[in-house]
């Protein structure tokens, strides 16, 4: 995974390709557990909304990246269109008029799973080909370094000291466990961010960015590991999936980027002000 993010945008892209779309197929067998209606909708919806999403984070792009000459953001701005049309039609020709709860399910799927995975995307090339070495990768670095370094924590220490339930949806966590993730998350990224300071691409950010961003992806990503358990409740499965042994399957390991990345997005964009 590592190479993925690190290596080039291209790299980056296809990972999050596979996540992507592995995010989507787990999604969708939830939401039919949930809801057996989904189970209903038609092959030009199942397969328009998760590309129409993949297409969104091409949008993202904006940079100068192309295939045959065709830069990605374009070919991303008309595959969302075309495909979320696609979804449209696909409803109207099999039920001869639009599920509303079918589409808001997908709807949600766009906004929980399509929507963060573009943001990563636009996070990630932002500084590409720009002056500083590495920068393009500090962003995204900063927000999955955070959600590793507090899952790491609160389970560390929630298995030496936790005792009190978090929640009666994930009766494993604890509140000691979930509170010492947050705060060893927000110290050891300000302490590398201060360790690393005369490292150009470290620098663009002094720590006290580092260590909000980790408070955000902390406080924020716990609640979408709450998210994640009630929806595996509702459908009375026990993991997304079994495509990581031993792990569970891509929501299992996402879940809590899919929902901190919009906040730390928003906090980086409209008050640090990158990209401006």
């Amino acid at each position: 995974m590592l190479t993925g993010l690190l290596w080039n945008p291209w790299s980056f892209l296809l990972l999050f390709t596979v996540i992507h779309f592995g995010c989507w197929i787990e999604y969708r067998k939830i939401i039919i557990l949930i809801d057996k209606g989904y189970a209903a909708i038609s092959p030009l919806h199942r397969y328009s909304v998760p590309i129409a999403g993949w297409c969104l984070m091409l949008y993202c792009i904006r940079q100068d990246l192309t295939i045959g000459g065709v830069p990605l953001d374009q070919i991303g701005k008309w595959g969302c269109l075309i495909f979320l049309c696609l979804l449209v039609v696909g409803e109207t020709v099999q039920f001869r008029t639009l599920s509303v709860r079918n589409i808001l399910h997908s709807a949600f799927g766009l906004v929980y799973i399509s929507m963060p995975m573009a943001m990563l995307v636009w996070l990630r090339l932002i500084y590409y080909n720009g002056p500083i070495p590495f920068a393009d990768r500090i962003l995204v670095l900063m927000i999955i370094g955070s959600i590793w370094i507090n899952d790491t924590m609160a389970y560390v220490v929630g298995s030496l000291i936790g005792k009190t339930p978090l929640s009666r949806i994930s009766p494993k966590k604890t509140w000691e466990g979930t509170v010492g993730g947050i705060i060893l998350a927000i110290g050891v990224m300000g302490l590398l961010a201060w360790w690393l300071r005369d490292e150009p691409a470290v620098a663009l950010f002094p720590p006290a960015v580092w260590m909000i961003v980790a408070a955000i992806a902390s406080i924020v990503g716990t609640f979408g590991d709450l998210l994640e358990s009630k929806l595996k409740r509702m459908a009375g499965v026990k993991d997304s999936g079994h495509i990581l042994p031993g792990h569970g399957g891509f929501l299992d390991r996402f879940d809590s980027l899919l929902i901190a990345t919009p906040f730390a997005w928003a906090y980086l964009v409209w008050i640090v002000g990158v990209g401006s």
